[in-house]
């Protein structure tokens, strides 16, 4: 009922200023029927477009959010891998460290173990040496005892050959 008095309204200064008469400059009619025109057009359409444009700031409003969102998300991966980072330095600083103690470690236990062994293949060569020269003054002894026995030259009797065992064993 209101757009139908409206458009009558609208219409009325049409009728009531049209002249069929001589051609004149007729601007102030046109200027009223643009101003009738552009009130009818605001009144129909008013809602329609402020709804339109706080649609449109919503959802402006919305990406922005949303790309903030992002953004401070972003911000904190970048933050949680900062942190993730300089834990894995430490902890490779941490793993070297117990690496260079354990190198450590092991070089002195090889070391230890390497001087345990030479000192056994030290005691090991002393104990062949001396069962060498053991060895060696046996079969001297079992040759000059064995060249005395078979030669002719030298007599000895039993005593006598039993005296000089019990020496030499002593």
């Amino acid at each position: 009922m209101k757009r139908v008095l409206l458009l009558g309204l609208a219409l009325a200064p049409v009728a009531l200023l049209a002249s069929d008469g001589a051609v004149e400059t007729d601007i102030v009619q046109r200027t009223v029927n643009f101003i009738i025109f552009a009130a009818i057009l605001w009144y129909l359409l008013a809602d329609k477009i402020k709804a339109f444009f706080a649609n449109r700031t919503l959802s402006i409003q919305a990406e922005l959010d949303k790309v903030q969102d992002t953004l401070k998300a972003s911000q904190e991966k970048v933050a949680d891998a900062q942190k993730k980072l300089d834990e894995a330095k430490k902890l490779s600083s941490e793993i070297i460290d117990g690496a260079k103690a354990d190198v450590d470690s092991i070089k002195q236990k090889v070391l230890a173990a390497i001087d345990a062994d030479i000192a056994n293949l030290n005691r090991n060569l002393d104990e062949s040496q001396k069962v060498e020269i053991s060895k060696a003054k046996k079969q001297v002894v079992s040759e000059v005892l064995n060249e005395l026995l078979s030669s002719d030259n030298i007599k000895l009797s039993q005593n006598e050959l039993v005296n000089i065992i019990l020496k030499k064993v002593a």
